[in-house]
């Protein structure tokens, strides 16, 4: 997925700013996707490649403030640059405590431009490896039975066999052997792994559902 050709998105209400971005990105090796309101931009199908999104604080539906605050939860993966043409510091300030990565006020320079545009695209390439590698350790970890699960837990918080064992009511041996399959099914190298792996996985909540 990381080497799946980046998508810059841009969403602006002025037709000139979106041509001649659309122009930038490509001649810089990104593939455009342009939109003159937050609702048309809504409407696309999310995308799971590397990407960011260019976006315009004044835009005629919603704003980019408030397609901010839609993209928030859902979109994580997709760094925000905010572009303006009347920027001033309690929206810049708001903008940033939300999550964007750039505001620029136009005019800007390109270099300026795809520069924030080369780092977005690379932290939006981590996120993404990052969320495949935990959806293969979370699809490892679904194998496991429920008192695989426990063991796992347990161990992986620096817990000895035997103490495992006085706390799951069961015998040592019986602790080596689930720990072993769960060794196994984790394709854990090592205990200090598997604790790596516990710990994307946030086993300190409850995860046997």
């Amino acid at each position: 997925m990381s080497h799946t050709l980046p998508i810059v998105f841009v969403v602006d209400d002025d037709i000139s700013v979106r041509e001649s971005l659309e122009l930038m990105i490509s001649s810089a090796g990104w593939r455009p996707e342009t939109f003159s309101s937050a609702q048309g931009f809504l409407s696309h199908p999310r995308v799971e490649a590397p990407s960011c999104l260019i976006l315009d604080v004044n835009l005629p539906d919603l704003n980019g403030l408030e397609l901010q605050v839609r993209l928030a939860g859902d979109r994580t993966d997709m760094p925000i640059i905010f572009i303006t043409g009347y920027g001033d510091v309690p929206t810049s300030v708001r903008a940033m405590k939300a999550g964007a990565v750039e505001f620029l006020t136009k005019p800007f320079s390109d270099d300026a431009l795809l520069e924030a545009i080369r780092n977005a695209i690379e932290h939006s390439r981590t996120l993404l490896d990052r969320a495949v590698e935990i959806q293969v350790i979370a699809d490892r970890y679904r194998m496991l039975s429920r008192r695989e699960r426990e063991v796992m837990s347990l161990v992986t918080t620096g817990r000895l066999n035997k103490q495992v064992a006085f706390d799951l009511g069961i015998s040592e041996i019986t602790v080596k052997a689930h720990r072993g399959r769960v060794m196994r099914k984790m394709q854990a190298g090592s205990l200090v792994d598997l604790a790596a792996m516990a710990a994307k996985l946030s086993l300190g909540q409850d995860r046997s559902a």
